[in-house]
């Protein structure tokens, strides 16, 4: 069970946090509330803090690229050791698609 590997695991909590998150909780889904990686750890972890810990393969980032690694230059991500798609992933979501653009207006 994945709780086994919390840090802070709370069965009540984390499990109500996660449905809430999906949308598929008890309470209403509005269809604006999307979980954006990116903008949660710049307003909860603006120093990186959490992610430079638990995310060591892009720990040596500079803080402005620490949320999007994608976005980083090359010649950084090199004197970096980061190699996007194989020392870390490439994104699967594109959080500037238009529907993301529409939310946020």
């Amino acid at each position: 069970m994945v709780l086994g590997y919390l840090v802070d695991a709370d069965l009540a909590n984390n499990s109500a946090s996660w449905q809430w998150i999906a949308g598929c909780g008890a309470d209403a889904a509005p269809y604006f509330r999307i979980f954006n990686p990116v903008t949660q750890g710049k307003k909860f972890d603006p120093n990186g803090s959490y992610v430079r810990r638990f995310i060591p393969e892009i720990a040596s980032l500079p803080d402005k690229y620490l949320f999007s690694p994608w976005e980083t230059p090359d010649h950084i991500l090199k004197e970096s050791g980061i190699e996007l798609g194989n020392t870390y992933p490439n994104p699967i979501v594109d959080l500037k698609s238009p529907f993301f653009d529409l939310i946020d207006n």
